[in-house]
């Protein structure tokens, strides 16, 4: 039988039925996947949503025996209607734990309902910084990694090859500020200029022109999603790219590349996971997602796939259940799965221990264009956060 999946609207009113304990022999696992499903955003939650639904097949669409039913919400990249979306899969749906969220705006204002709730949050993209130092929180585990990490890696890269006089843009929130300091904790040469941008702007015309009147060296940006699609257009149709090389994290990616074709050719990215890597986790989800959805899976969705995995340990070391909030974190701890990364290492504030990659966009492909590894830039490296968090295991 094919597992139960709902969809909520996002604007739906959160129900007002009060938090439930759940019963110690659970008869099915609910769980509620938050992401963007509308707008330019909405490419980005669609790889998510697909890679769950992978990992349910992969499952046998149960967890610890016990049959799966996944809710998934559409915050619209807004956090007010994340935090509705969230309580009403807590109160009205009385999910066993919640996962997903692209942005960290959003992910700053649900964690709280989640958490305060009594549930456990698997994050599956978003990496606000806060969430990795002092507002760690034992309830909170991500499958991505810490918004800083990926331009880290950058940064590094740029600095080894004397890179000098930079202009950074990134879109003005969480996320956008994060990935402007995790670069410059890097790199050491000179940024010609830092501007933040509009979250969602989609013309970028304004701000190239300003860009080409300072003439840097090279670009650094980060723009995911329906943003990197406009912007990596505009700028290479301005001519740029051959005067000011681009550098970008989040950018171009396998959720862009089919809008993007000729004008990512070139483009170097820094991250932690491509779809060629030579993990056996990696290389099934990879190969089962092209078979099952006809396109080459993202990054998005195979730390949403990773997510999966993680509750389903949880699940079948507690045998069969998520009902004691304790024992489905202490179970997390453990990792007890195979990571589409390999083996998968915890820091103390719950965040990945990975490796990071220098990524290059070339021709090949269904779509004409893939990305492919070029060298490690990090081994096991941890955020720069997670001094700042005073849990303790």
């Amino acid at each position: 039988m094919r597992t139960p999946i709902r969809m909520l609207a996002a604007g739906l009113a959160a129900a007002s039925l009060a938090f439930a304990p759940l019963a110690s022999a659970q008869q099915k696992i609910k769980i509620g996947f938050i992401t963007t499903l509308s707008g330019p955003a909405g490419v980005i939650g669609k790889h998510m949503k697909d890679s769950v639904e992978l990992a349910l097949d992969h499952l046998g669409n149960k967890m610890g025996g016990v049959p799966v039913e996944v809710i998934f919400g559409d915050d619209q990249f807004k956090p007010d209607v994340g935090v509705q979306v969230a309580e009403e899969m807590l109160k009205k749906h009385q999910v066993d734990i919640m996962a997903g969220i692209i942005w960290s705006h959003v992910m700053m204002a649900v964690v709280p309902v989640v958490t305060g709730a009594g549930k456990v949050m698997v994050g599956t993209n978003a990496g606000a910084s806060p969430l990795a130092g002092k507002a760690c929180n034992p309830q909170f585990f991500s499958t991505s990694w810490n918004n800083d990490q990926s331009p880290e890696a950058m940064g590094k890269y740029m600095q080894e090859q004397n890179i000098n006089d930079v202009y950074v843009m990134a879109p003005n929130y969480q996320a956008g500020k994060d990935m402007v300091a995790g670069f410059k904790r890097y790199y050491k040469g000179r940024i010609v200029e830092e501007i933040f941008t509009k979250p969602g702007q989609q013309d970028y015309q304004a701000e190239i022109t300003q860009l080409r009147a300072k003439s840097p060296k090279a670009t650094f940006v980060f723009y995911p999603g329906g943003m990197g699609i406009q912007f990596v257009k505009q700028y290479v149709q301005a001519g740029l790219r051959e005067r000011i090389p681009l550098y970008s994290v989040f950018t171009v990616d396998e959720t862009t590349l089919p809008a993007l074709k000729e004008a990512a050719i070139g483009q170097y990215e820094a991250r932690f996971w491509s779809p060629d890597m030579n993990v056996p986790a990696s290389k099934r989800f990879v190969a089962d997602f092209r078979k099952k959805y006809g396109y080459t899976p993202s990054f998005y969705g195979a730390q949403s796939y990773d997510g999966m995995m993680l509750i389903d340990s949880a699940v079948r070391m507690n045998k069969g259940s998520l009902a004691d909030t304790k024992a489905v974190v202490a179970a997390m701890r453990k990792a007890n799965y195979d990571s589409i990364r390999g083996p998968f290492k915890w820091n103390v504030n719950q965040m990945p221990i990975q490796d990071f990659f220098l990524l290059r966009a070339e021709r090949g492909g269904a779509d004409g264009v893939e990305m492919k590894i070029q060298k490690k830039v990090f081994n096991d490296h941890k955020d720069s956060y997670y001094q700042d968090c005073k849990m303790a295991w």
